[in-house]
């Protein structure tokens, strides 16, 4: 018998076929069982009717559970209601393994009780939706790259010291060799790659032991970072938005069903396909400061400040040029007003909040060098990261985009813990 997968149906109507699935659902109606059947490709109802199947087998079908593994085998067609859809006629059912008192029903189950459940509750049709749309996403990023010169450039993810400050690192004892963090960043590493192959990116797992507890917020999480030499602050936001752009336009090709799923207005997408405006950070404040909002201009963005700077925008708003203080010690000034930085945050609409960070990098020895005396950073540690200004350096920017947060926009879910498969937050590490 061929096996098939149930993305292909349409292309077997009339023969008979086994698909290997799991039971999504099981409604009985007198001689007809309804069967909804899940093989990761998709969904699929199939039908048996005992006259046709026989008692014995159709008894074989009636015993089988929510989420009991088996093997399908039926003739593929159209379905008599649904134009575009497809069942399947049952001719044969073997069980493979039934499942006893699966334990997510339809009833509704709270956060604690889905989140210990992880590993079953993936088997969703939002969850499903949720993973494939993540996958989509994160390939979308690497093609968008890859087409305009990017590198695959791993960093790792052990490091002797951080790109930014370490009261927010995971610290651990690295056999005689003192402490290690577990990395928040690979920029650093990336900015020796460019000088290598110009530009290049990595993605992978990051981790922040930030004891927040937001909707936004995980402890480790996947950042993809990258790193371009000879770019500067303009061209490094035409590329941010260019590529959050193409992953707008490859979910909306690629992911109907899962979006559908999802419930997301897929024409807020479409319109978020457009330019994106850019503002200073001080025409950003004047803009809080007119609807009421008590803050300076040395602030940085709460989340009720990204949601008001995005407020009637169907587009993301790039946020530039930053106070030097509230900034990173790497990033470049800007020339025109050196108490400003060479830095943006890209913020989504609809209350989603910041998607990208990114920054022209400070390409000169010296005034690096000045910079990291002043923050008293142990310049032993970072040598090699300034011999990068010594020998060949050039104009370069980078940026990062959070992969759950980019995902909680596409898909519109509220929580980024569903983003990911098995979400580490500050009070949970099971499963």
């Amino acid at each position: 018998m061929k096996y098939i997968a149930i993305k292909d149906v349409e292309s077997y109507l009339g023969q008979e076929v086994s698909i290997r699935a799991w039971v999504r659902n099981i409604r009985h109606s007198g001689k007809l069982l309804f069967i909804i059947l899940r093989d990761g490709s998709g969904e699929l109802q199939s039908v048996a009717f005992r006259p046709d199947l026989g008692d014995e087998k159709f008894e074989v079908a009636r015993r089988l559970s929510m989420e009991s593994s088996v093997i399908v085998t039926g003739i593929p067609k159209a379905h008599p209601k649904m134009e575009g859809e497809y069942e399947l006629s049952i001719t044969d059912v073997l069980p493979w393994q039934i499942a006893e008192d699966y334990p997510i029903s339809k009833k509704e189950h709270g956060p604690d009780f889905l989140l210990s459940n992880r590993h079953l509750w993936l088997r969703v049709p939002k969850q499903w939706a949720l993973m494939r749309l993540r996958h989509t996403i994160y390939f979308a990023i690497c093609e968008y790259l890859n087409d305009n010169d990017y590198i695959r450039f791993d960093s790792p993810i052990l490091t002797p010291s951080s790109c930014e400050e370490t009261t927010t690192l995971f610290e651990l004892d690295y056999f005689d060799e003192g402490k290690a963090y577990l990395s928040q960043s690979g920029q650093l590493y990336l900015e020796a790659g460019i000088m290598s192959l110009g530009r290049v990116y990595d993605f992978g797992p990051v981790f922040r032991a930030e004891k927040s507890k937001t909707r936004k917020h995980l402890t480790e999480f996947w950042m993809m970072d990258a790193e371009a030499a000879w770019v500067e602050h303009e061209e490094s936001m035409d590329i941010q938005e260019g590529l959050i752009r193409y992953v707008i336009r490859t979910c909306l090709e690629k992911c109907g069903k899962e979006l559908d799923i999802l419930e997301r207005d897929t024409e807020a997408l479409k319109a978020a396909d457009a330019p994106f405006p850019r503002m200073t950070h001080r025409e950003a404040i004047d803009l809080l400061k007119s609807k009421g909002v008590d803050i300076t201009y040395q602030s940085d963005f709460g989340a009720a400040d990204e949601v008001m700077l995005t407020e009637g925008s169907p587009v993301p708003v790039f946020i530039e040029r930053w106070p030097k203080d509230i900034k990173a010690f790497y990033m470049k000034r800007d020339p025109e007003n050196p108490d400003l930085v060479l830095g943006s945050d890209l913020i989504a609409p609809e209350g989603f909040g910041e998607i990208i960070g990114g920054s022209q990098r400070e390409d000169d020895h010296d005034l690096l060098l000045q910079r990291m005396q002043d923050e008293k950073m142990p310049i032993e540690d970072y040598q090699w990261f300034l011999d990068l200004r010594k020998y060949g350096s050039v104009p370069h920017s980078g940026f990062g985009i959070g992969l759950e947060r980019l995902i909680a926009w596409i898909s519109g879910v509220h929580h980024i813990r569903e983003t990911i498969p098995f979400p580490r937050m500050i009070y949970r590490i099971y499963p």
